[in-house]
């Protein structure tokens, strides 16, 4: 259903409860309004979070629509909805608060559930950002694993810009551990996917690597 119907459907909703003596009405129309919120708040909050990428100011309000999202989404019976919401209210923490500690337990939850229902790509997010938590953990064996296992969820799905995306993190990773030429390598590939995709920023950030890597 797209968003004007539900919104069409919760007018409906109200009309009965409200014309019709429909008592139940009320209840349906809450998770028909729930329904619409909670894509809403995530969204929102997604884009809150590119913006600060762009100019690392910080907005609280991100937050709070990512929890939100997840409130929703677990009152509508969504694992997959509030696993995806999980992640971010994990991103928030680690990203713009610099605190992986604060989110690994989120990036724990988000995997769960998400493998619960078989939701690869938000399973490829989580446990790539848990991999980083490792790799500022020192627990580095674990980090490349994760690292790993999220480049191999995203091309078993077809997510092409996010395996080249992931690639250049395990490029990056491995020139940290001491191996600039599976550092190369691993950019060689990135920059392949990127380009048979399209991804014009991962390529950015790809030449951007090239710059800080040297074989």
């Amino acid at each position: 259903m797209q968003g004007q119907d539900w919104v069409g459907r919760a007018g409906e909703l109200f009309e009965a409860a409200m014309f019709g003596g429909d008592a139940s009405a009320l209840e349906r129309s809450d998770d028909v309004l729930d329904a619409v919120e909670a894509p809403l708040s995530l969204a929102r909050g997604k884009v809150m979070h590119v913006r600060f990428l762009e100019d690392r100011e910080e907005n609280k309000q991100e937050l709070v629509l990512f929890e939100r999202a997840v409130e929703l989404y677990e009152r509508l019976g969504d694992a997959s909805g509030q696993a995806d919401a999980l992640f971010w209210v994990g991103c928030w923490h680690q990203v713009v608060k610099g605190d992986g500690a604060a989110g690994r337990p989120y990036f724990e939850r988000s995997y769960a559930l998400a493998q619960s229902v078989d939701d690869r790509r938000t399973m490829s997010y989580a446990i790539r950002h848990l991999g980083f938590a490792d790799k500022d953990a020192g627990l580095f064996d674990r980090a490349r694993e994760r690292l790993t296992e999220s480049v191999t969820l995203r091309r078993e799905i077809g997510f092409r810009a996010g395996e080249a995306a992931g690639l250049v993190a395990l490029a990056y990773f491995a020139a940290e551990t001491g191996d600039p030429s599976a550092a190369s390598r691993h950019l060689d590939e990135a920059e392949a996917v990127a380009e048979s995709c399209g991804a014009k920023a991962v390529s950015g950030w790809i030449e951007q690597a090239r710059t800080h890597i040297r074989p």
